[in-house]
């Protein structure tokens, strides 16, 4: 019962902070330059007022800043997210279509980052001053501090242009008509590029987060108790140290497996990958509010969720954390 109690409590917090993020998220969209009204018309080709005015009409532009809040806050209670202006379909319709693709590039590429990460950290840490430590740090500073587009457009150049390994854009092979297998493969093959290149930079920042950690928790107590019995020195950094070390790693990832949603745009952007980081790119352009305002609220409450979900991680990691 403790730890439902704890998971209700969070859970009522984290509906909160969405209520809050709501509300924010609207007045900074509409504070925003640009009216959808006037982007319509002018794609029309029909930019007189008459025809503005009519737009604002039927999308609801024209009523108080109040009265729209209103209407949306109650819509996202009831999932209701409203209606896309440039697309002319309903908002949930297309984060629903365009939502599983992020999620295999994000959960791909985090899944990426952090066995490499920890992996990579743990060996750094256990030949600290050695040159598999330098040259494990050099590697991670290097993903860490390159930006994240050009490592997409060299792993472009390099491993599509150049060396035709792999396909460099979409996530399937147009007019190919692939099905089964075939098109598990081919979905795989275009998800390599993009999902390496969203998960390198976060691999850099667990990897070094890892090895700090763990070269913290050997100069405790309990780990030089347990040198001093005698204990093989694997089950000394599997048991003892790594164990102790990965709870700054899991906040840091249960935070970032989150981010990753709302921060895929430059990468979905670059390999043309059809997920909602690329479509909140395309509403932006095109003063989509509503369809914004709906992407920005799914990837918040993602967010929440997985921070609910690394709280309860955090206490089967680590047993002397109480959750009542």
């Amino acid at each position: 019962m403790g730890k439902l109690s704890y998971i209700g409590r969070r859970l009522v917090k984290g509906l909160f902070v969405l209520l809050a993020i709501v509300i924010l998220n609207f007045f900074l969209i509409r504070a925003a330059p640009g009216d959808p009204a006037q982007v319509m018309a002018g794609e029309a080709g029909a930019a007189d007022e008459i025809f503005i005015a009519q737009l604002q009409e039927r999308f609801g532009l024209n009523r108080p800043l109040h009265e729209q809040l209103f209407i949306y806050v109650k819509g996202i209670v009831t999932l209701d997210m409203g209606w896309s202006y440039r697309q002319d379909q309903s908002v949930a319709s297309l984060i629903g279509q365009r939502l599983p693709a992020t999620l295999l590039l994000t959960g791909t590429a985090f899944c990426i980052s952090l066995m490499l990460g920890i992996l990579l950290g743990a060996l750094a840490a256990a030949r600290v001053g050695k040159w598999t430590d330098s040259l494990i740090t050099v590697v991670a500073l290097v993903f860490y501090a390159t930006p994240l587009f050009w490592i997409a457009l060299m792993a472009i150049l390099l491993f599509s242009v150049h060396l035709g390994w792999l396909p460099g854009f979409g996530m399937v092979t147009v007019g190919a008509g692939h099905t089964g297998l075939a098109y598990i493969r081919d979905v795989l093959a275009h998800l390599v590029l993009p999902a390496l290149t969203l998960g390198l930079f976060f691999m850099a920042v667990y990897a070094r987060m890892t090895r700090a950690s763990m070269l913290e928790v050997m100069e405790m107590d309990y780990v030089k108790t347990a040198k001093a019995k005698g204990l093989p020195p694997g089950r000394i950094t599997r048991a003892h140290v790594l164990r102790n070390a990965l709870l700054p790693v899991i906040t840091l990832a249960g935070i970032q497996a989150g981010q990753m949603i709302g921060g895929a745009v430059l990468t979905e952007t670059v390999f043309a990958w059809p997920g909602i980081g690329r479509l909140m790119f395309d509403a932006l352009l095109q003063r989509d509010y509503n369809l914004l305002l709906g992407i920005f609220f799914v990837s918040s409450a993602m967010v929440v969720l997985f921070n609910l979900i690394t709280d309860v991680i955090y206490t089967f990691v680590d047993p002397r954390i109480e959750v009542s």
